[in-house]
Formats: structure tokens, C-alpha cells, sequence
């Protein structure tokens, strides 16, 4: 076996981070209506401001995090490096400048990282949402850091 990967498994019920830029809250909210009752079934969370609206809105629950500019992806990030998110959706709002863009890039990187699924518009969150992934366990392979870390430390 390669034990330059690991085996991660994201579970059946999975926790699905939600975010939304300012100009794309209100699409996130509608998403979240019309994805009622698969929501449902799964642990949601997100950053600030998008978190108190969707629970507020839909009356699905959503652990809230700081909003984006005051950490809040950062927060999420740290999450996935811990394994405890399985999915992001981030409805990024491409035409707006965002003064926390730096913080945005990196949590996308992290989930590019860590192999997580990342929605970044409603087409591609339809798709995630309506995969038969959504209802099963799914397991993937990730690059074993600390195998990697291992082997760079051997090598200096």
C-alpha cells in the first residue's frame, strides 16, 4: 500500500459549511429554502452574517462562526484542517471587490488541500446537493502530511 496518501471518509450525515458574499446572500438563503429537506438531514454551519440569516430565514440550524472579514473563513479553514467539514458552499460574488479576499483564497486552497468539495455557485451546488454522494459515506484519498513532512525533514 501507498502510505503516501491516507484514506479520509466523510460520513453519511456530513457538515456543510455555508457561506455567501454580501451581493450573494439572498441567492444563498433562496438555495437553502429550496434544499430544505436535504439540508435537514446534515449539520450546517457558517460564517456570520450568512449563518444568522439562513437559520433566521429558512428555520434550518446553523452554527454560526465569526463573518468573513473577522475571521470567519479562517475559522472554517481551520475546521477542514481538523476534519470537521465536509463540504464547503461558498456563493463568491466575482463582480465585488472583498477586502478579506486574502482570507478567502486561503480557505479555498485548504479545502483544495484537504480534497473537500467546494461549491462556488448554485449550478455546482445543485450538482453536489443532488449527487448520490449527499446520502451515502464517500471515501477519498488525501496526501499523508506527515509522511510528506517527514520525508522534507529528512531531507535538509
Amino acid at each position: 500500500m501507498d502510505s503516501s496518501y491516507i484514506t479520509f471518509t466523510i460520513g453519511k450525515q456530513k457538515t456543510i459549511a455555508l457561506i455567501a458574499h454580501d451581493g450573494k446572500k439572498q441567492e444563498m438563503i433562496e438555495w437553502c429554502a429550496d434544499n430544505k429537506e436535504i439540508l435537514s438531514r446534515h449539520f450546517l454551519c457558517g460564517t456570520g452574517t450568512t449563518a444568522r440569516m439562513i437559520a433566521e430565514r429558512t428555520g434550518l440550524p446553523v452554527k454560526g462562526y465569526n463573518s468573513g472579514p473577522l475571521g470567519g473563513d479562517q475559522q472554517i479553514g481551520a475546521k477542514i484542517v481538523e476534519g470537521g467539514i465536509d463540504l464547503v458552499i461558498f456563493f463568491s460574488d466575482p463582480l465585488e471587490a472583498q477586502p478579506h479576499d486574502p482570507d478567502v483564497k486561503a480557505l479555498l486552497r485548504i479545502a483544495q488541500v484537504y480534497d473537500i468539495p467546494i461549491a462556488n455557485n448554485k449550478a455546482t451546488a445543485d450538482f453536489i446537493i443532488t449527487s448520490k454522494f449527499m446520502e451515502t459515506e464517500y471515501e477519498h484519498k488525501v496526501i499523508n502530511f506527515k509522511r510528506s513532512i517527514e520525508e522534507r525533514a529528512r531531507t535538509l
